[in-house]
C-alpha cells in the first residue's frame, strides 16, 4: 500500500470520527426539512409584535416573517388575515405561528445558513470534509481488487439513482 493510500485512510478515519456528530445532526435536520411545509413537530406560539404602522396587505408578511400570507379583510384600522390581525393605527400585529421546538429550529437554520450567517463556516468546512470522503473513499482499496471493482459498480449506481431521480 502506497503511502499515499496509507495516508488516505489515517485521514479519512480521523475526520470521519471528529465528523460523526456534526453528520448526524445535518441528518437529523435535513430529514426534519423535508416535512418545513407542514406542522410536522411544530407547536403554535403565540406572537405579539409592534412593528410600524400604516403597512399597506403586501408591506405586512415580510414585516411579521410571514411567507404567503393571505388577507382575509382590509379594513380601514385593521388587517385581519388567518393567523391573526394587524393593528395599522398602533402598528401591533397578534397573530400565531407555527414553530419547530427551540433545538430542532436552531439545528435546521444552521442546515440552512447564507453568506450572511456566521454557521456558513461550518456547512463549507463540512461540504469540503464530504467531498474529501468521497476522493479517499477511493483510496482504501488498491484498484484492481474486487472490493474496488464492487465500490465502482456502487458507485456508478448511485450516480444513476440520483440522475433517474432529478430528470424523472
Amino acid at each position: 500500500m502506497s503511502d499515499v493510500s496509507k495516508n488516505m485512510r489515517i485521514y479519512h478515519r480521523y475526520l470521519g470520527f471528529f465528523l460523526a456528530g456534526i453528520m448526524a445532526i445535518y441528518s437529523v435536520s435535513g430529514i426534519i426539512m423535508i416535512f418545513r411545509d407542514t406542522d410536522f413537530l411544530k407547536k403554535e406560539n403565540h406572537k405579539v409584535l409592534t412593528i410600524a404602522t400604516g403597512l399597506k396587505t403586501d408591506e405586512l408578511g415580510p414585516a411579521i416573517k410571514l411567507k404567503n400570507l393571505k388577507i382575509i379583510s382590509d379594513t380601514l384600522d385593521v388587517i385581519t388575515f388567518p393567523q391573526g390581525t394587524y393593528n395599522k393605527t398602533t402598528g401591533v400585529a397578534d397573530f400565531k405561528v407555527m414553530e419547530l421546538p427551540y433545538l430542532l429550529n436552531k439545528m435546521t437554520k444552521m442546515h440552512k445558513a447564507t453568506h450572511k450567517d456566521p454557521l456558513y463556516y461550518l456547512n463549507i468546512f463540512f461540504g469540503v470534509s464530504l467531498m474529501f470522503f468521497v476522493i479517499s473513499s477511493f483510496y482504501m482499496f488498491m484498484p484492481g481488487t474486487t472490493i474496488f471493482k464492487k465500490g465502482i459498480y456502487f458507485t456508478l449506481a448511485g450516480i444513476v439513482l440520483v440522475l433517474v431521480m432529478l430528470f424523472f
